[in-house]
């Protein structure tokens, strides 16, 4: 395996984020030109969402999510490729993670059924902590 092959889950990971911050412009903007939001009101986005819909809301929330846990993940994967330890394992386990944010990213932002939401949020979350330790022993046990 290639360093490369660890550093493509962490592109697709980013294109997600790039996707949901245009699906995000795509319905935010046209919702507040609608309901005649002013700009400014999105000052403090906490005090914007009071204006919006849940269904403008929950894409915004899933792009502040995908801010948060993947951090990690891109961490993690860097550090991987940086310390050549790029294995098939890993390098599936990326991938898994991404796919758990995918699935998470559409179930927020298009059904938003919590629990199913949950699962898929501590599926990729447990992912991650496997490369954590499995990282953490290569790098203590060496």
């Amino acid at each position: 395996m290639d360093s490369l092959d660890i550093l493509k889950p962490v592109f697709a990971m980013a294109l997600l984020t790039m996707a949901v911050a245009i699906w995000m412009l795509f319905t935010r903007i046209p919702a507040m030109v609608r309901l005649k939001i002013h700009p400014q009101k999105g000052q403090d986005t906490r005090e914007l969402r009071e204006y919006l819909p849940h269904e403008v809301n929950r894409v915004s929330n899933n792009y502040n999510h995908l801010f948060e846990q993947p951090t990690l993940f891109y961490a993690v994967c860097i550090s991987i490729a940086v310390l050549g330890f790029t294995d098939t394992f890993f390098v599936y386990a990326a991938w898994c993670f991404v796919a758990f944010r995918v699935c998470h990213t559409l179930v927020q932002g298009l059904i938003d059924i919590v629990v199913l939401r949950f699962y898929l949020f501590i599926a990729s979350w447990v992912v991650l902590m496997v490369m954590i330790v499995r990282a953490s022993l290569l790098i203590f046990v060496a």
